[in-house]
């Protein structure tokens, strides 16, 4: 991503959080605090995961799995890639850690912002990427979980197939990149693209036994990225 465009990013991102300081789209001020203790204190942050709901919960979950090796969640509920991608700056560049896990796409795929684009999405999360890599930030991008509907948009009936389309483009973008690219979904899923049973309560959110099966997938090839195996 050229220069101007990052430019360009982070003025729209400005005017846009000045236009809706009343309703802050991104929930800029969710982990202000704690960003800001991070940086008091001159902590250093070996990984930040940049997510949604399912990264949130983990870290409610299994909050040891973080503290223990040292990682941030950065997880929002509800969010969308392009809410992501504006508090990619604060939550992710600001914190100088070593790698970052995207975790994008379930709630755009339900049109939590509006209308999915798959483009759109896809090139959040490019975004995202490029950003991190341009601060000398490695990057993990991670698939999205499997799903067959979403309880909260019923309407929605092809959702197996959107969650496939868009991890099979990430991962080629991820290899074509060199960027490592990490498969929840396959390990998750059930033969008809949803979440296998006893892993989830909702078919969405992973409960510890969902999380149980991502923490090895995810620690593995974080300490292969930063060479700790």
């Amino acid at each position: 991503m050229k220069l101007s465009l990052f430019i360009a990013i982070g003025l729209f991102a400005g005017e846009f959080v000045h236009a809706q300081s009343s309703v802050d789209f991104a929930n800029l001020t969710k982990y202000k605090d704690d960003n800001t203790a991070i940086l008091n204190t001159k902590k250093k942050v070996d990984v930040v995961f940049m997510g949604n709901s399912i990264t949130e919960g983990w870290v409610k979950s299994h909050s040891t799995f973080f503290s223990e090796n040292n990682y941030v969640g950065r997880g929002i509920s509800g969010q969308t890639s392009s809410q992501m991608l504006l508090r990619f700056q604060n939550d992710v560049i600001a914190l100088k850690p070593k790698l970052v896990i995207i975790n994008a796409g379930t709630n755009d795929i339900a049109q939590n912002s509006g209308a999915y684009d798959p483009d759109f999405t896809f090139n959040n999360i490019k975004a995202m990427a490029d950003i991190a890599r341009s601060n000398g930030i490695k990057v993990i991008i991670a698939s999205i979980l499997p799903a067959a509907a979403f309880p909260w948009r019923k309407e929605i009936t092809d959702v197996p197939q959107k969650v496939d389309a868009l991890n099979s483009r990430l991962k080629q973008y991820s290899h074509s990149s060199k960027i490592t690219f990490i498969d929840y979904n396959i390990a998750m899923r059930n033969d008809k693209g949803g979440m296998r049973d006893g892993l989830s309560g909702d078919g969405i959110h992973p409960d510890p036994a969902g999380y149980t099966i991502m923490e090895p997938i995810v620690k593995k090839a974080i300490d292969k990225a930063l060479g700790k195996n």
